[in-house]
């Protein structure tokens, strides 16, 4: 049976090294047959910049590590204990080079700026130049996305719906065209479908997810109309908050791609993940109609994770008691429900060595039971493997994962279970 290669969301991807693909609150760029992923390289321990990094891939499955493409810079804005977030990259078509935009702020989120950095290779060390100015001063904003028009003219989106137009060399802001379109909304993400530019926003709710929305205009200079959500009601837009659009080649032609953050507060490094689907305009719509857990990139059609199905029904909230499934293959996913009471698991897979003694095959990581909607599905998919004989095992952490924000709301699980409903073996 050929290998599958799907895209599936809200379990951890792993890349070449058998890491996981740690690139959150970016984009994609496709360029010269590759897809380039950049995003913030996440800790599992707190929240801090610790780099950009950049993945590429030949077909949105297979990813490999290219290198963090801007570290933490020795001071500044960029420096240690700094938050560096969202940050895009866009090819400037004036120039050829390439530009990175990002969200710096302090650890108590009171010091914004949206900076920029400059590259003439796309994942190559890309210089920080400091804050991106409009009529000679700092945007001192958070929340970012960007779009790149036909023409080439780029703009700038942040949160509460302002929209910036840049200078034909990307590297300053020249004019505002659209003021306070979403009050309330950040992590906006711009879309061209069926001849109108559709603008979509998550609702603040720190690190946990909610039903995101989106407004259309028949250009980027509006007017602009809200149209409500555009996934079903309650499932808090698949569990994930949006993050960009990337049109896709597929074999039946070019889909939309929504591409949204599942986070995972705090374990964000192992336990956040990506949730990946299918966009489309319906009626005058924009829609995503149906959740698709896994599918196939070249068709754009849902196809399941294919494999023998093994019954597990483990179902625990005690700190430390685990399951242990024996398998052979070469591949191993685990479904469950994840749900307001669910929290982390340490998952890891083991195999004999030559002396007798059990090696490491796929380092343990931080895997999340916790969904704001629930939802039973895939919770992980294991690093490709030789075939062999392995045991995986599933271990309750016990931890709550839980917040508040700088209002002292409160946010994320009630409970610290574990639900193993099967594993699935390729």
């Amino acid at each position: 049976m050929p290998r599958q290669s799907l895209i599936i969301s809200g379990v951890p991807w792993f890349d070449d090294r058998g890491r996981t693909v740690n690139a959150h609150g970016g984009c994609i760029i496709e360029e010269n047959g590759l897809y380039y992923f950049f995003g913030e390289y996440k800790t599992d321990e707190e929240n801090r910049f610790a780099g950009f990094s950049c993945y590429s891939s030949p077909d949105l499955v297979h990813w490999m590590f290219r290198r963090i493409v801007m570290p933490q810079q020795k001071d500044g804005l960029m420096g240690p204990g700094r938050i560096g977030e969202r940050v895009k990259v866009m090819r400037c078509p004036a120039t050829g080079r390439y530009v990175m935009y990002m969200h710096a702020d302090d650890l108590e989120y009171c010091d914004p700026h949206i900076c920029y950095a400059v590259c003439d290779a796309i994942d190559g060390d890309y210089e920080f130049r400091g804050p991106l100015t409009f009529h000679g001063e700092p945007i001192r904003r958070w929340d970012l996305g960007v779009f790149q028009d036909n023409d080439g003219t780029g703009y700038l989106l942040v949160h509460e719906g302002d929209i910036y137009r840049l200078a034909d060399d990307y590297l300053s802001v020249v004019e505002q065209v659209g003021e306070g379109i979403a009050l309330g909304g950040e992590a906006p993400a711009v879309a061209k479908l069926g001849g109108r530019y559709w603008m979509l926003f998550s609702n603040k709710t720190s690190w946990d997810c909610n039903d995101n929305y989106c407004l259309s205009a028949p250009s980027m200079r509006g007017p602009w109309t809200y149209q409500g959500l555009f996934a079903p009601e309650g499932t808090m837009t698949c569990n994930s908050q949006t993050l960009y659009v990337l049109p896709v080649h597929t074999e039946h032609g070019e889909i939309a791609m929504y591409m949204g953050d599942r986070w995972s507060f705090p374990h964000q490094a192992s336990a956040a993940t990506y949730v990946w689907q299918r966009l489309s305009v319906n009626h005058g719509r924009l829609r995503l109609a149906g959740y698709r857990p896994a599918w196939s990139p070249a068709s754009g059609e849902a196809e399941p994770f294919e494999g023998r199905r093994i019954k597990v029904g483990f179902c625990s909230d005690k700190d430390g008691e685990s399951v242990s499934v024996p398998f052979h293959g070469s591949r191993v996913a685990l479904t469950g429900r994840a749900d307001p009471w669910g929290s982390y698991a340490r998952v890891g897979i083991r195999r004999a060595g030559a002396d007798g003694e059990s090696v490491m095959a796929a380092d343990p990581i931080f895997v999340s039971w916790y969904a704001k909607s629930p939802d039973c599905g895939y919770r992980y998919v294991s690093p490709e493997l030789p075939e062999d004989d392995y045991v995986l095992t599933v271990t309750v952490t016990g931890e709550v994962p839980q917040w508040t924000d700088k209002s002292g709301q409160r946010f994320g699980s009630v409970g610290s279970a574990v639900d193993v409903d099967e594993a699935i073996v390729a």
